[in-house]
């Protein structure tokens, strides 16, 4: 049973996540592979609303996706588009990333191959995660505009679309901790965190939430 203070405090670190950018053009997107289906469907929608030319989907696999996703996240999430109505020929497909860090370089350099011109991206993330993903994007490659995207989702309907809430919990307690240990290891940039949003972290962290926190001294972003 999940306390109603614990529902409180995981409301502030979603908020906190949402970076409340206004979708428009930009050069490319780039669709941050996972555990959630939803950001190709939303990275369909925004194409089909003619934001982006171009989409590169990234990521290999991980041990919450695997069995999902036996043919890696990039690839099921470039079917699910297509599936949409996406041409194929608009996506490029990046199989390799296993972490945020990972996503942003491995995209910039299949992007740098193509020579695609990029002067703006739209960055497709988990809601919970906009803000940890735009943090990470605006250090590895600084000199492109970054416009955060995401499923427009309250987090009580994140939560039954995923139908696990402490799970939910245990992952917005962890996108926190990384913005709040990763900019001192030089993984993205440093962002304020406003007391309420820090107390509410510490708060779920002591009640136990902290099967997504990772060791201070973690070494990839």
């Amino acid at each position: 049973m999940i306390s109603t203070q614990a529902w409180a405090d995981a409301q502030w670190l979603w908020d906190f996540q949402q970076m409340r950018h206004e979708p428009r053009p930009c050069s490319v997107a780039i669709g941050l592979g996972s555990h959630d289906l939803g950001v190709a469907d939303t990275t369909a929608d925004l194409y089909h609303r003619g934001m982006m030319p171009l989409i590169v989907f990234t990521g290999a696999n991980s041990r919450t996706t695997r069995d999902r996703m036996p043919r890696g996240e990039a690839e099921h999430y470039r079917e699910r588009a297509v599936e949409l109505g996406v041409p194929a020929e608009a996506i490029l497909v990046e199989p390799n990333a296993r972490n945020t860090g990972e996503n942003i370089r491995f995209s910039r350099a299949l992007l740098e191959a193509g020579s695609v011109p990029v002067s703006s991206v739209l960055l497709i993330s988990k809601p919970y995660e906009e803000r940890r993903s735009y943090a990470t994007a605006r250090k590895l490659w600084p000199d492109v505009e970054w416009v955060s995207a995401s499923t427009p989702l309250t987090l009580p309907e994140y939560v039954d679309s995923i139908q696990d809430a402490r799970l939910v919990i245990d992952m917005l307690v962890g996108a926190q901790q990384r913005l709040m240990v990763y900019p001192r290891q030089g993984f993205m940039i440093e962002q304020e965190i406003p007391e309420d949003v820090a107390t509410a972290y510490e708060r779920l962290r002591d009640e136990g939430f902290t099967s997504r926190l990772v060791p201070e001294e973690s070494s990839h972003g």
